[in-house]
């Protein structure tokens, strides 16, 4: 881990952190992925590791447990019901299984929207939260546990949102 903290070719995050690199090394070989891979997508987001979004599809994709793993996007592009799922076929019985959609009236709804990226790159970020879903749902030993980040600070700008709503009403929250 100390040869990984002292390489210009690891993110920023990690370098001269050999503790952070031994952290990845072991989540790493825990999970049959290359070091490098889990340093360049695993960040730490208020305190919490968290999956960079791309890394998602990569686990599915890297689980070996479904095949011909696609999003399919759905509604009117630049709408509110324009949404996003993942669909895959299952290795072992050849069934099509279908993750839960994520449109932009329920990131509207979930108060998403409050972080630029849902505004400025909006089927960017359907990709990558349909594919956290589904991977929640049908392979979540692929993700460890593990939120992907744009998870971890749209929960901490909600939670910010109704501790504020609570103090705006005189409440303790």
């Amino acid at each position: 881990s100390r040869i990984y903290s002292k390489s210009g070719l690891v993110p920023q995050s990690y370098q001269d952190k050999p503790q952070d690199c031994f952290v990845a090394i072991s989540m790493a070989q825990r999970m049959d992925l290359d070091p490098l891979f889990v340093m360049q997508n695993l960040y730490v987001v208020k305190g919490k590791p968290s999956w960079a979004g791309q890394a998602c599809i990569a686990l599915i994709n890297g689980c070996g447990r479904f095949k011909d793993v696609h999003h399919v996007y759905t509604g009117e592009k630049g709408t509110e019901n324009r949404g996003c799922r993942v669909v895959a076929t299952r290795v072992s019985s050849g069934e099509v299984v279908e993750g839960p959609d994520v449109t932009l009236a329920m990131a509207k709804a979930e108060g998403w929207t409050s972080n630029s990226k849902w505004r400025n790159m909006p089927e960017l970020m359907l990709a990558y939260r349909s594919s956290a879903f589904f991977a929640r749902v049908y392979c979540p030993e692929a993700l460890m546990g593990i939120q992907i980040a744009d998870e971890v600070e749209d929960v901490a700008k909600s939670d910010k949102a109704s501790a504020l709503t609570e103090a705006l009403k005189g409440g303790n929250g």
